[in-house]
This record gives structure tokens, sequence and C-alpha cells, in this order.
């Protein structure tokens, strides 16, 4: 155990710290937007506004990948969830401190909403086991399918890069939302197996356009770091 964590601090401190704070901010961003549920106007079809960060999280896999390895992108993720249950134990005690929330001053019914926000922050157990399961295993599958195909294909620019993070951000995507599908809304909301595959698939779609408009955004800075990195070894074997 103990070797594990000096290996996993090790491969921390290789990576860049922008990537670490996008995984971070986009982890804990995400778990707290899923609070809110997106009106489609189609029954068959439910979102959640995590999907608005969500595409950063597994951009940011896929730079830390590429750069670095599946192991080190493996322990950035684990990392921003862990940190991520900090944040959620910190929203958890604020909930159950007595206060009241800004929003909550609409006369006549304060103590509902002041309820409403301390739940929202205080958050649902079930929920986040289940969305902590899903994002570590789509991220274990997401990073090492991802560096699977970069050593099938090479490295030739952006096209193998966005081959790279194209397959495996909809493979994985799907992955996350079938498993808190199925461990959350068929478990606790009684959501048929339909509703959970076609609510899974879709959402992966959508997570891939947000994935194929910013990856370039995301190729960028990876060779930025990988431009990095040569210019320190070059200047180490000087």
């Amino acid at each position: 155990m103990k070797k594990a964590l000096s290996e996993a601090s090790q491969l921390l401190a290789r990576v860049h710290p922008l990537i670490l704070t996008l995984s971070v901010l986009s982890t804990v961003g995400m778990n707290l937007l899923a609070n809110k549920s997106i009106d489609t106007g189609l029954t068959w079809l439910a979102l959640d506004c995590g999907i608005l960060l969500s595409w950063l999280a597994f951009l940011s896999m896929d730079v830390a990948t590429h750069c670095y390895g599946p192991r080190a992108a493996t322990v950035v993720s684990l990392a921003a969830l862990a940190l991520n249950l900090v944040m959620v134990a910190v929203f958890f005690v604020a909930s159950i401190i007595p206060g009241v929330w800004g929003e909550s001053f609409v006369e006549g019914s304060e103590a509902v909403i002041n309820t409403a926000l301390d739940h929202t922050f205080g958050g649902t157990w079930f929920i986040i086991l289940g969305s902590s399961i899903a994002y570590a295993v789509s991220a274990v599958l997401n990073n090492f399918l991802n560096w699977g195909i970069g050593e099938r294909v090479g490295d030739h620019g952006f096209g193998t890069f966005a081959l790279r993070s194209y397959v495996s951000t909809f493979v994985a995507q799907f992955t996350d939302n079938i498993t808190f599908a199925l461990i959350v809304s068929r478990t606790f909301f009684g959501w048929t197996m339909l509703q959970c595959v076609t609510c899974a698939i879709t959402g992966a779609v959508l997570e891939l356009v947000f994935e194929v408009f910013f990856s370039p955004i995301g190729y960028r800075i990876s060779r930025r770091i990988l431009r990095g990195q040569e210019a320190a070894l070059a200047a180490e074997a000087r």
C-alpha cells in the first residue's frame, strides 16, 4: 500500500498543473451540476447539467494519457475523484450547519427553499456512490483504451489524437452512463433497461459532440506539454 501510494505520488508530480486543475474542477463541477435536470421535451431522453463539464473531465484524461500514459492519467482521475468526495463531505457539513442560504429569502417560502438547497448540496448517498463507481470504471476504461488505440495507430498529429479521443470518449462515456443508470436509476427510480440503454447512448453521443468541438484545444495543450518535456530532456542532456 505504501509503495503504491509512493508511485501514485510520483506519477502525479509529473503531470502538468493545468491538467490536474482541469480534472479536479470538472469532476467537482459536473457532480454538483448533475443536481439539475435538463428539460429536453422528450420522455425517453434524460439529461442533467453535469454534461456541461463531463466532456472536460474526459478530455483532460485524453491529454494526460497522450502525454504521460494511462497509469498516470488514471492516477489523476482517481485523485480528482478523491478530492470530489472531500468536497462532497464539505458540502454535506455546510448543509447541516444551522443557517439560511441567500437564495431562500422569498417571502412565505424561506423554509422550503432553504431545505431544498440543503438537500441539493448535501447530496444523496446512493447517487454519490453510483456516480463515483461509474466515474472510476469509465476513467480506467477511457485511459487504457485511448492508450491502446495509440499503440496501434501511432502518433501522426491531430488526426490520430482525435481518433483516440473520440473512440475512447464514446465508449467510456457510455460505460459511465449505463453503470450509473443500472446502479441508481434502475435500482432506486425503477427505470426500464430500455430507458437505461437509450439514455446512456444519447448521453454519450452528446458528450462526444462536446469532445469533437473542444478536442483541437486539447491537442494544442498536449503538444505544448510534450514540447516542454522535450526541452527539459534536452536541457538535462547538455
